[in-house]
């Protein structure tokens, strides 16, 4: 007699990336069971700049889950998301798309932007209370008031402005909600100073366009044919990758998240910006409970690709050979001393606007392996600036270091040395955007307690390594 095995319970998430589209299924214990990837070719919008397939990308998840809900060895309690921000998707009153998934590296009209802050006083008061810099499309509101001064009959047809984490909840759930971790992230919309949208919302009439606001973990039952399932609001994913520390870590602690950008989130950090933070890249995200969480951005990993490149090629080797140097202390002793007399190095010192490698002539150093430690000197020099913000005035006594640099050996150990004080740890953790996104609704879908080994961590002490 056959026996029919039982379906495992799983919660679906979809972590949606600039280049990589995924969907995951998680067991109870936030192990993957399933995955499914696609990437898709970007489309133009109506200048020709490139934007997001949105067509492609609304197909593609109802395509995952009738593929998922076809498998009879899951079964599907819960879907959450997560997405890159800064992008709002325009609906009708029928939910039916009005224009395309605008790229928020498009460029912003400088005099559109300059009667905006005239309007609203000033750049640097109003960058300190929606603790967003500067950012034009990058400052999704912003966004929303260009369409509303150019394309004004668009503007008119627009039910909900919906950030791309709650527009793919809105294509499961058929109900339109926002989310604190998408609005609360460089939006211009928040007022931090009062915890509410900023006065521009309303007087532009903006709050017509946005969807009542829930909670992070909230989850709308499912109008898309399947399971009995529930879903989420969806997440922004800086704040979905920051949820697993949250949920596994209680004492105070710094999360450098680290990639193209060099993130530190301080999420035990809720000072207002100051002037000189908003002006250095610092700002502040909402995470899911909505507490503010003081943030600070170092464009270190693009700077490390870019030398890396120009090491290989003065050097004659190949840019794989960085992937795994290994950490030599000695090397770098010399080339603090090389520096500067007292030996303390480059942290101290300099800003973070221009990389202290790229005016470095390569000709000074004996190989490429002195070269490469001199780089990560130089940035381990930045970091060391930029992590430094969003510490000041807290109790941190830990940081956790997750992404690329963590896998770094050299970054780690200098990185230690460089705040003795602190437990420095190189955290690894499989998907930490989907497990953040799936550990938020864990209540709605998992009757088991929250799992508290997750996170993988290793020690870095005064540059050297413990296993």
């Amino acid at each position: 007699m056959e026996v029919k095995m039982k379906a495992v319970p799983v919660v679906a998430v979809f972590d949606v990336g600039k280049t990589n589209k995924k969907l995951f299924l998680f067991d109870e214990q936030y192990k993957i069971v399933f995955e499914r990837s696609a990437r898709f070719t970007e489309t133009v919008d109506e200048d020709g700049d490139p934007c997001e397939n949105l067509e492609s990308l609304r197909l593609s998840v109802f395509d995952s889950l009738r593929e998922v809900f076809r498998n009879p060895a899951f079964e599907v309690r819960a879907i959450n998301f997560a997405t890159y921000g800064a992008s709002f998707v325009y609906v009708d009153e029928d939910g039916k798309t009005l224009a395309p998934l605008y790229n928020y590296l498009k460029e912003y009209p400088p005099a559109l932007k300059d009667q905006f802050y005239a309007a609203y006083g000033g750049e640097t008061e109003f960058s300190n209370r929606t603790a967003s810099p500067v950012l034009g499309s990058l400052n999704s509101g912003m966004q929303l008031y260009r369409i509303k001064y150019e394309k004004p009959e668009l503007f008119k047809q627009i039910r909900y402005a919906l950030h791309l984490p709650q527009y793919l909840s809105y294509l499961i759930s058929g109900e339109a909600y926002s989310d604190l971790t998408s609005i609360g992230c460089h939006t211009n919309l928040w007022d931090f100073t009062r915890n509410d949208y900023h006065e521009w919302v309303r007087k532009e009439g903006i709050i017509d366009k946005l969807a009542p606001i829930v909670p992070s973990d909230s989850v709308i039952p499912a109008a898309f044919p399947g399971n009995n399932y529930a879903v989420g609001a969806g997440f922004h994913d800086s704040s979905a990758a920051l949820v697993p520390y949250l949920v596994n870590f209680h004492e105070p602690f710094v999360l450098l998240s680290t990639g193209t950008w060099c993130i530190s989130l301080n999420p035990f950090n809720s000072n207002p910006l100051t002037a000189d933070e908003l002006e250095n890249d610092c700002l502040c995200y909402l995470q899911y409970e909505g507490k503010p969480v003081k943030a600070s951005r170092l464009f270190a990993g693009y700077e490390h690709e870019q030398q890396v490149k120009r090491i290989a090629a003065h050097f004659g080797t190949d840019v794989i050979a960085y992937r795994s140097v290994s950490y030599e202390p000695q090397l770098i002793v010399a080339l603090q001393e090389a520096n500067k007399p007292d030996g303390s190095g480059d942290r101290q010192g300099g800003g973070l606007k221009e990389s202290p490698f790229a005016k470095r002539d390569l000709n000074q150093f004996s190989s490429d392996i002195a070269a490469y430690h001199q780089l990560m000197l130089d940035l381990v020099g930045q970091q060391y600036i930029s992590t430094n913000r969003v510490l000041a005035g807290t109790a941190v006594k830990r940081i956790f270091v997750d992404g690329g640099f963590s896998k770094n050996v050299i970054f780690m150990n200098l990185l230690a040395a460089a705040f003795p004080q602190l437990e420095v740890f190189a955290a690894h953790m499989a998907q930490a955007t989907a497990v953040g996104a799936a550990l938020a609704i864990h209540k709605s879908w998992n009757t088991k307690p929250l799992p508290n080994d997750i996170v993988e961590l290793k020690y870095y002490a005064a540059g050297t390594v413990l296993s």
